[in-house]
């Protein structure tokens, strides 16, 4: 936990944003490379032509494929510096986010790469010359790459398995086949070297007929591993690598929104690296990616949209990882055997296959048991190289699966006041093309009663939620489109739509005037509205014309409506907005702030720091000083480490977050909640001293929170998670004691519709799944709870409920 003072914290947390003119390596450009390669084959032999572009017309169905933003498998893409490029189009597709037009054991997100060598047999011709290696992989030499062409591996997992017990050609499946075919078209005929690779390659595959499937194994403690690994790296000495390319395409038909594609994860070295734009964008960006191993990029404007390149030197054992990772959070440069590496790769795989999504039952048990690519990964502890030999069983030993998913039928002994909202944004639908609903479900029954899915308007992503001060209008924000929606709260019938702007976020309400905020994730302003979304009546700008655009997300307003703070993902910053005269001042944040809560008596904002594990705490007035320094003292601004904990190369000894996205504080500021994607746990902190006080479990996408009113006093806070059909239910505060160390999981809630729900159309897949922001009517916090109306829900709110902040005056 640290300290935040404007002077030490300013530096070094500016963005990173550079863009890269794509530019011919001085290699490539040498030998004249022309663009594309041979089409895919399953062998690992190189092209056996030359090719230029007038080799590859496209043809009607390889138009209509690439219009669809798939790569036909037998189609070399036409423009690229060298053999084929990795293509990779932005999409609203669940699940398909990244598309890559492959697919490996169920994402369609993860590009595999092979390094080019310049053939050293051809001379410089007329403008051409042969290379060794494929670049992108597709058909048959990607999935035996992968060993994605045996998918039983998946199935057949068992803790301990060697290799001779899986029953599969271990000279295949480490790749070992491809590292002495790729010896023998890059050395000379003759050259001792392919027969010592033959006979090394040859004795480790008998060294590994006895080593456990789901455990790495070091090559440097290998007799005929060390020496393999030490031939390669001098034969790369003299015979380098050449790049690879990668194009990212954003627009029409596949999305309407602008996106980044920002590296999250590349390794040690690389040129051109961290690849990032000013802003979000449409239209084509190339990056060349110039050093084997693991690339991750992801876009600023909807995180969870990501892909991924495993770039392989088809000459070494495995697909490579690369021996050091650099990490766009806390600085990271790390070992590529580092527990954060698999953390991460854990997450990919569950958030990028929808086959990997959490679907509990209501009324029976069920078994979790996601799937990883069965994929040999060749690593580094920071010592020497690691070969695991089984992807997808390391990650199954590592990480405790399969997992049993319990019925959820779990409800809380005592129920909420009034109903829960929240948005299930992966839902299909029969009648519509976008995803997403807003979902309504009774607090006192505990029962989904409603489901707006919009078909006649096909709503777009529904991401977050808020109510009108007479509780008659749901506001919903189109997270991939430009509308705001107002929906009758009582019927689900769509009274009007206004265009807000670019990725609309969160919308809340001014608590003086009724009026609506709307954030634009995908611009760099707020959005006022007038009561009842009729018209715009103000832009309220949170960044300065000279910096680059904010692209703020889940804003939060003080209860006295003085105050909005906004969380500045391309700035890494905060804006504070005094909400009448529109002004704002920025100040400092942890890496990548993406929500904000307030405390009870709106003195301070929390910013949850996805990229940088942290939450920051942020004195609303200018000169305030709100926030409780560890020594008790109080401080304008402070850091609070979610990684107490969590050791990046050994991974967690207790409780800990990563990637905290919604943060909420209890109206009556007994405790706060963040949720975090990384460790699909809650963080419980104490908006009193500014500490976390415990964890609580959660599910895959742990994403939104927000408190209510429990029956009789106190409150509950509503959890949903992207990838699991559950809300989860805490009491933040069971004694009532004001310290949250005993906040507990009290309930559990399938987020499917049943036959008794009201529905506007069919879900046909991802039924309950996308769960993002959430509200509840009556709005529980200080500022709003207070206008809510009087009726037979509402009067059931306590005096205190009723007045969180000024009970002990009025309340007797």
């Amino acid at each position: 936990m640290h300290s935040l003072t404007r002077s030490t914290l300013r530096a070094g947390r500016r963005p990173l944003l550079c863009t890269l003119a794509v530019t011919c390596v001085v290699s490539m450009s040498t030998v004249g490379l022309a663009a594309g390669a041979s089409a895919a084959s399953g062998t690992s032999g190189p092209a056996n032509t030359t090719t230029t572009t007038a080799d590859h017309q496209m043809s009607g169905d390889h138009m209509a494929a690439a219009s669809n933003g798939k790569v036909p498998i037998d189609f070399d893409a036409p423009i690229a510096i060298g053999p084929r490029p990795a293509l990779f189009t932005l999409s609203d597709n669940q699940g398909s986010w990244y598309d890559t037009g492959t697919e490996i054991v169920g994402t369609h997100s993860l590009a595999v790469a092979e390094m080019p060598t310049a053939d050293p047999q051809d001379g410089l011709g007329a403008g051409a010359a042969r290379v060794i290696g494929d670049g992108f992989l597709t058909g048959s030499k990607l999935l035996s790459t992968m060993n994605a062409d045996m998918p039983h591996l998946t199935q057949d997992y068992a803790k301990g398995k060697t290799l001779g017990q899986m029953g599969v050609n271990i000279d295949q499946f480490l790749n070992l086949d491809m590292t002495r075919s790729t010896a023998r078209q890059i050395l000379p005929k003759g050259d001792a070297r392919i027969g010592q690779i033959d006979t090394l390659t040859r004795q480790l595959d008998a060294e590994m007929a006895n080593q456990p499937a789901d455990q790495a194994y070091s090559l440097t403690a290998s007799p005929s591993g060390a020496k393999l690994m030490a031939m390669v790296k001098d034969i790369r000495a003299s015979m380098p690598l050449l790049p690879v390319t990668v194009n990212f395409n954003v627009g029409e038909p596949m999305t309407g929104q602008a996106h980044t594609a920002t590296a999250l994860v590349w390794p040690e070295g690389a040129d051109g690296m961290p690849f990032d734009q000013a802003g979000a964008w449409k239209g084509s960006r190339t990056v060349q990616l110039t050093k084997p191993g693991l690339y991750a990029f992801g876009c600023k404007v909807h995180p969870y949209m990501l892909g991924a390149v495993v770039v392989d030197d088809p000459l070494t054992p495995g697909v490579d990882f690369g021996p050091k990772l650099k990490i766009k959070s806390r600085g990271m440069d790390v070992p590529s055997y580092a527990d954060i590496v698999y953390q991460l790769v854990n997450k990919f795989f569950v958030i990028t296959n929808p086959k990997n999504w959490q679907t509990y039952s209501a009324t029976e048990d069920r078994t979790w048991d996601p799937s990883f690519a069965p994929a040999p990964i060749l690593t580094s502890d920071g010592k020497g190289p690691q070969l695991i030999p089984d992807l997808d069983s390391f990650m199954k030993t590592k990480f405790h699966l399969p997992k049993p998913l319990p019925k959820a039928d779990m409800v809380p002994a005592t129920p909420g006041i009034g109903q829960v909202w929240f948005d299930t944004q992966m839902e299909k639908y029969a009648g519509k093309d976008k995803s997403g609903a807003a979902t309504e479900m009774n607090a006192q029954t505990w029962k989904i009663e409603r489901k707006i899915a919009a078909p006649d308007i096909d709503m777009n992503n529904p991401h977050n939620m808020w109510t009108d001060r007479a509780e008659k209008v749901i506001y919903q924000t189109e997270w991939f489109g430009h509308m705001l929606d107002v929906f009758d709260r009582k019927t689900g019938a769509l009274i009007r739509r206004i265009d807000v702007g670019p990725s609309p976020t969160h919308v809340m309400t001014r608590t003086d005037t009724d009026q609506l905020h709307v954030a634009l994730g995908g611009g760099g302003a707020v959005m006022e509205l007038a009561p009842g979304a009729t018209k715009i009546d103000r832009r309220i700008d949170v960044g300065s014309p000279d910096e680059p655009i904010a692209h703020p997300h889940a804003h939060w307003m003080s209860g006295d409506a003085k105050w909005m703070a906004t969380p500045n993902v391309n700035l890494y910053n905060a804006s504070i907005v005094d909400i009448k005269k529109g002004t704002f001042r920025h100040d400092v944040t942890g890496e990548f702030p993406i929500a904000t809560g307030m405390d009870a008596a709106s003195t301070k904002a929390y910013m949850a720091d996805f990229l940088g594990a942290t939450i920051t705490c942020v004195s609303l007035a200018p000169k305030g000083k709100a926030c409780v320094g560890d020594d008790g003292q109080k401080e304008h601004g402070k850091l609070i480490d979610l990684w107490d904990n969590y050791n990046m190369m050994d991974g967690p000894t207790g409780g800990w977050g990563g990637l905290p996205i919604q943060i909420a504080v209890s109206p009556d500021n007994s405790g706060g909640l963040v949720a975090n994607t990384l460790s699909s746990q809650l963080g419980v902190f104490d908006p009193k001293t500014d500490k976390i006080v415990g964890y609580l479990p959660c599910d895959p996408g742990c994403h939104g929170v927000n408190f209510g009113a429990k029956k009789g006093g106190g409150y509950y806070a509503y959890v949903t998670s992207k990838f699991a059909n559950v809300l989860n239910v805490i009491d933040i505060d069971p004694n009532g004691d004001g310290n949250p160390s005993d906040a507990a999981v009290v309930g559990r809630i399938i987020t499917d519709a049943d036959a008794a729900t009201a529905v506007d159309d069919q879900v046909v897949d991802y039924a309950g799944m996308g769960g993002q922001g959430i509200m509840t009517v009556p709005l529980a916090y200080e500022g709003w709870v207070e206008h809510a109306p009087k009726n037979a829900i509402n009067n059931q709110l306590t005096c205190r409920q009723r007045n969180p902040i000024k009970f002990q005056k009025i309340c007797k």
